[in-house]
């Protein structure tokens, strides 16, 4: 069997050649970048199996390397590295496509734990079917049901929806949910009220007649969805 192959883009080097050395320890092929162009091209170009990826890198930065990762289509697993241990950096990440993050400093442990977590599923995994409690979102069909019932969902309900579900357990401000939705509709951007018009709106159709109320205001904050049985 091949060893795993690891690239790590990382631009402190100190950190990048501790992460190599003890990578190889560990009997995998690493490969090293010190830019996020480079990085880049290597992620497209080489056969990895995983990519260690920092946020703050010269050129290029971390989300927009993975945004353009993820805008050819690639699955590779990628586990995203930052100085800033902050909710709204993690959410960034997880936008972007990140499989895990890792805030500075870590232990090499915890982060080899991780690294072996997202090698161990199966490459061909795609996420067709969000969900919590009773309901249910097939991202392919775009079909939304709770319990069975379908919901029929405007587009901008549907955005707000899968956000809401893509990030269970997280709570999403407002603005979080215009960029999401709206991301370049300039006359929409800073109207929190439309965010407030919508989740209403999402909330008639998703928990009108249902004793569980599954979106749920954070005051002060933003939403959250989560099942409160």
């Amino acid at each position: 069997m091949n060893p795993l192959k690891i690239l790590i883009v990382e631009d402190e080097h100190k950190l990048a050649q501790v992460l190599q050395q003890g990578l190889k320890e560990q009997g995998f092929v690493v490969e090293w970048a010190d830019d996020g162009a480079l990085g880049l091209d290597m992620a497209l170009e080489g056969s990895f199996d995983a990519v260690i990826l920092d946020v703050m890198l010269p050129g290029m930065n971390g989300f927009e390397v993975l945004s353009e990762l993820r805008k050819s289509g690639s699955t590779l697993p990628v586990i995203m590295l930052t100085a800033r241990n902050n909710v709204d950096d993690r959410v960034r990440g997880l936008d972007h496509g990140a499989d895990d993050y890792l805030a500075k400093p870590f232990d090499f442990k915890e982060l080899l734990a991780r690294l072996r977590a997202i090698l161990r599923r199966p490459k061909t995994e795609l996420r067709t079917t969000l969900r919590v409690a009773g309901l249910t979102m097939n991202l392919k069909s775009r079909e939304v049901r709770r319990d069975g019932k379908f919901i029929d969902l405007t587009p901008k309900e549907f955005g707000i929806l899968e956000y809401l579900l893509s990030r269970k357990g997280l709570v999403l401000t407002k603005a979080m949910i215009m960029d999401h939705v709206w991301p370049s509709d300039a006359d929409c951007q800073g109207s929190s009220n439309l965010v407030e018009v919508y989740v209403n709106h999402l909330r008639k159709k998703v928990d009108q007649d249902h004793a569980v109320k599954l979106i749920q205001t954070v005051r002060g904050s933003g939403y959250i969805i989560q099942d409160q049985t």
